[in-house]
């Protein structure tokens, strides 16, 4: 299992949106959908900072995901672009992987 995480502060005035582009069924997950290897996105929501969203897009491989973003990769800038205003601040947060513990 892959997880791309990303951290985004979001416009005030701009959450209503943003959910609809960044949910576990908004813009993002419809693209990523066209590919087997993904599994899901969550989205979760900072109680601390009420501005910021972590977005959690689950796949079988970081290949898996990298050949994705290379395949797709117009479709993917434009949807990027499209979101641009929505956010103050977007951040990738990094790349995990399972651990399987023997």
């Amino acid at each position: 299992m892959f997880l791309a995480l990303w951290e985004f502060e979001v416009k005030p005035g701009c959450e209503k949106r943003f959910l609809k582009v960044h949910g576990p069924e908004g813009d993002w997950a419809k693209l990523f959908r066209k590919d087997a290897n993904y599994q899901e996105t969550e989205l979760l929501h900072d109680l601390n900072r009420p501005a910021t969203y972590l977005t959690l897009d689950f796949w079988t491989s970081r290949q898996a995901y990298e050949h994705f973003v290379a395949s797709h990769a117009v479709e993917y800038k434009r949807l990027d672009a499209a979101g641009e205003g929505l956010t103050l601040r977007e951040r990738k947060v990094g790349w995990y992987e399972r651990v399987e513990v023997p």
